[in-house]
């Protein structure tokens, strides 16, 4: 066999995590190639709204245009519904955006209401026109993971050939056959539950009584049973929990049987059913998967990273899953490049699990019991402070995050509220409206991929420093000094940030604040250099800090 190809970032899976992670690096400079076995991206909507802080990380990349356009025609239809049958009389009907839409002085953006294979194929253009390879239709067949790096064994049509990477993402899915091979397990947080699926034609305009609707949460022919309209008009999807230990089984759902269940749940025994196959020209038209809630107990073995469903699975309720998958890919490109160029020691890698394992754990606690709530035919809902907490409020803790004398010394609360404007390390750092010239911007939008020094309106001496510092650990560093190139016309910057006139703040590549000095110290440069190089792991165990 031939010698092996060579890149630097190997990305295993071409869903949402995997090309929001080709498309990071490539915007960063390191041109990942990506493999997935699949010839496409996804061909169907699968997830169908991205919650507000997704909608932030591409908005600041100068994605949101390009994602918004693909807009779902299903987006004017935001509420959900529970009901015995579709024709039975509804327990409970929520508006759910309307709740969960964020504050305009916590947000710039707000959900992307768009299906998941649309926003794939926005992704994959823009990381390939950044630079990424991306290589649908190739399989990765076996990895050898070493201190070296990672060499896959791929095969790509009726080619097999290996390529050889510093890194491997391994972002292939709930399967998670990477780490399923490394030997790396999972905590198991809600007991795993067999789906089956089936896609219909149906005139429901009897049933439906002129109701519209986004989801329906419905009890039979089982509680949990799911109706979702797709985008063609008249077709749906039934998704029906199923217990093995019962004594159901897949081979137990022909497609008769599931006609059956399909008239069952729409509450019209003689209602005329035609099943679709989930992909023009298969046999097949019942699907079968597995669900629950687990968080792997690793998120990374040596070389070898676990991101996405991968690395965590958690109920569709809430819309968290998507967004958190591209959450570690926000979190874990801009380390990856770092390292590679040179700019940080390795063990900043270490700070991957560190920081997102915990938020994995806390979304999933929060989508299960909403899940629950659901199946329970509850009224009541997460509220909308919780869920802005979860969506814009989970903290970091880290050596990656320089935490201020005054922190308590027990441990943090993994979330904070994000209505309450702190600017502490190891939050997002808060939406702030400024201007430049006659354009308006956010503060989220000076976030694009480098290390970024805000400096206050009298803080102009943190400009020279910066500008040492960058140059004397050849790193990028964006500054910005408010009331000078950028102007602060509510005023709310200062107190946002936790910062006096004269103080700054060094938000990392991925909108979180990672240090700040409330006023400006006698040695500025000193002040930031060592913020840097403690943030970036440059100092050894051994050396003070």
């Amino acid at each position: 066999m031939s010698e092996p190809q060579q890149t630097a970032v190997l990305v295993a899976g071409g869903g949402t995590t995997g090309l929001s992670t080709a498309l990071f690096l490539a915007r960063q400079g390191i041109r990942p190639i990506l493999v997935e076995r699949h010839p496409s991206t996804a061909i169907m909507p699968q997830a169908r709204a991205f919650n507000p802080r997704t909608m932030e990380i591409y908005r600041a990349l100068g994605l949101e245009e390009d994602i918004r356009a693909r807009t779902s025609i299903l987006a004017g239809l935001p509420g959900m519904i529970g009901a015995d049958t579709l024709a039975g009389e509804e327990r409970f009907r929520v508006e759910v955006l309307d709740q969960l839409r964020p504050p305009p002085d916590l947000s710039p953006a707000d959900w992307g209401l768009v299906d998941q294979d649309d926003l794939e194929d926005v992704l994959r253009i823009h990381a390939e026109r950044s630079g990424a390879d991306v290589r649908f239709g190739t399989e990765l067949i076996s990895l050898d993971s070493g201190p070296d790096g990672v060499t896959a064994l791929v095969r790509e049509g009726d080619a097999e050939y290996r390529i050889h990477a510093e890194y491997l993402v391994a972002a292939d899915g709930n399967r998670a056959g990477i780490r399923g091979r490394l030997g790396v397990g999972a905590d198991e947080l809600a007991p795993r539950g067999h789906v089956l699926y089936c896609l219909f034609d149906a005139d429901l305009t009897e049933a439906l009584r002129g109701r519209r609707f986004l989801l329906a949460y419905l009890d039979q022919p089982a509680t949990g049973t799911v109706l979702v309209p797709m985008r063609q008009h008249g077709r749906w999807m039934l998704g029906m929990p199923y217990d093995p230990a019962k004594g159901e089984n897949p081979d137990d759902f022909t497609e008769q049987h599931c006609v059956e269940l399909i008239r069952t749940a729409v509450g019209e025994p003689d209602l005329d059913v035609t099943l679709v196959p989930p992909v023009p020209g298969w046999r097949q038209k019942v699907s079968h998967s597995t669900g629950g809630a687990w968080v792997a107990h690793r998120f990374r073995d040596g070389r070898v990273f676990f991101a996405g469903d991968a690395a965590h699975v958690m109920p569709p309720a809430g819309s968290y899953g998507a967004s958190t998958g591209i959450a570690d890919a926000h979190n874990l490109a801009w380390k990856l490049v770092a390292v590679l160029d040179g700019q940080a020691d390795e063990a900043l890698l270490d700070t991957y699990e560190q920081e997102r394992r915990p938020v994995a754990r806390v979304t999933a606690e929060q989508s299960i019991r909403l899940l629950h709530l659901r199946y329970q035919g509850s009224t009541e809902e997460v509220s909308a402070a919780e869920d802005l907490a979860v969506t814009f409020g989970y903290r970091y803790t880290s050596p990656a995050i320089l935490t201020e004398p005054s922190t308590p010394d027990t441990p943090l609360a993994p979330v904070a509220d994000p209505t309450t404007f702190t600017g502490h390390p190891g939050l997002r750092a808060p939406h702030v409206r400024l201007t430049r010239g006659n354009t308006e911007l956010s503060t989220i939008d000076l976030f694009t991929g480098a290390f970024t020094l805000l400096a206050a309106p009298d803080g102009q001496a943190w400009l020279p420093a910066a500008k040492a510092t960058a140059n004397a650990l050849s790193l990028p560093l964006h500054v910005h000094h408010i009331g000078t190139d950028l102007q602060d016309p509510e005023h709310r910057f200062t107190p946002t940030y936790g910062l006096t006139r004269t103080g700054a703040t060094l938000i990392r590549p991925d909108g979180f604040v990672a240090w700040r000095s409330p006023t400006l110290p006698d040695t500025p440069q000193e002040a930031l250099h060592h913020a840097l190089r403690r943030i970036l792991a440059l100092y050894s165990p051994s050396m003070p800090h």
